[in-house]
């Protein structure tokens, strides 16, 4: 009989967990720790895959505009970045429950997915994976399937993007909207849609007393790179890098 070598899955539930309690990033003192996930991409191809990012970053499909560029060498979270490669660090969504849960608010991350998007305007999710059943990020497995149009809805205004919803307490919806505008006047944003007590959001139940909050995938900019037919290496919800570590995409380009 084989016998176990101490090897546990560990499900993205857990993982995101261990990550919001980790996050120390205040935006009100614009310091701390954010959530990161890593890509890696061809040196041949940067500067085209840059203007990608800035491009998606800019219209706002990404929670974020912060970055930070890995040269062939480099180590983060003990992954190297490879000879004529290119890595970069982006905000991850999990940031939001993480300065959420600083800030003495607990929400709870229900699933990542697919969302319509129809003149500009979020209509419903289509497909969906929840944390709790999957040990692969819901969106690196959705980006994979190569299901994503966020290059048509950056054209049109019309397609499918990567988002997640979590779900919070109506008792804490004042507070919950004072600490997202905090984020926004820092540069960290990606709110989709916040839903009302008691009603669906994007078309989903949420749990009774409580309310649901959609929130753009940080993986967005990755999915128009792939639609663009570049090659790009995913690593959601990485580790965790201090702001002060990254600068604005605009900056660096």
């Amino acid at each position: 009989m084989m016998q176990s070598q101490g090897y546990r899955l560990q499900f993205t539930s857990a993982k995101i967990e261990d990550l919001m309690y980790r996050t120390t990033f205040d935006p009100k003192k614009e310091e701390g720790d954010l959530v990161v996930n890593i890509s890696v991409f061809k040196e041949e191809d940067a500067e085209a895959i840059l203007n990608i990012f800035n491009k998606t970053m800019s219209s706002g499909l990404t929670v974020s505009s912060y970055v930070k560029l890995l040269e062939s060498g480099d180590t983060i979270s003990g992954y190297t970045i490879e000879e004529n490669m290119i890595g970069i660090a982006t905000v991850c969504s999990i940031t939001v429950d993480g300065i959420l849960l600083k800030s003495g608010i607990l929400v709870k991350p229900q699933f990542g997915g697919l969302v319509q998007i129809k003149d500009g305007v979020p209509t419903r999710f289509t497909d969906v994976l929840r944390y709790e059943s999957t040990t692969i990020d819901p969106l690196e497995v959705l980006m994979s399937q190569e299901v994503t149009s966020v290059s048509r809805m950056l054209r049109t205004g019309s397609g499918k993007i990567l988002a997640s919803l979590r779900g919070a307490p109506m008792i804490a919806k004042d507070d919950i909207e004072s600490t997202l505008a905090d984020m926004i006047d820092v540069g960290i944003s990606g709110i989709l849609e916040v839903g009302e007590p008691n009603s669906r959001v994007l078309d989903v139940n949420v749990q009774r007393d409580h309310f649901g909050i959609a929130v753009i995938g940080g993986t967005n900019p990755m999915a128009v790179v792939q639609e663009n037919g570049y090659f790009i290496s995913i690593n959601a919800m990485s580790t965790l890098l201090d702001i002060d570590e990254m600068q604005l995409i605009d900056d660096i380009i």
